[in-house]
């Protein structure tokens, strides 16, 4: 993990097609710089991975697993601009979030 801590990136992903028939690919993401040396599963990855898989394999619904220790299917629905993913997740904080509108902002939502 060492290694890739010194590279000047958020993350790196490593993905292939998958052995396994259940899933359409699988996938790993590492992100030591960022204090995560290895993410269990990773919703913002599988937001990539699903327009390049969809490419390669002419496919717009495809599964994806994450094969980390803890490992995670996703399930990838491409819709042109937009990737919707479903599967289970963990709630690992939970809370709100609110700001002071700027007068630009309350302008806009005042139309």
């Amino acid at each position: 993990f060492r290694r890739l801590a010194d590279q000047e990136v958020r993350g790196v992903m490593v993905t292939s097609t998958s052995s396994d028939p259940q899933f359409d690919f699988v996938s790993r993401f590492f992100a030591p710089r960022c204090g995560v040396d290895e993410d269990p599963v990773t919703g913002s990855a599988h937001c990539c991975l699903g327009p390049y898989w969809s490419k390669k394999l002419g496919k717009t619904e495809m599964v994806g697993f994450q094969a980390s220790p803890r490992g995670g299917q996703v399930r990838v629905d491409v819709q042109g601009e937009r990737v919707g993913l479903a599967g289970r997740a963990i709630t690992i904080l939970q809370g709100n979030l609110s700001a002071e509108a700027t007068a630009g902002a309350r302008a806009l939502l005042a139309r």
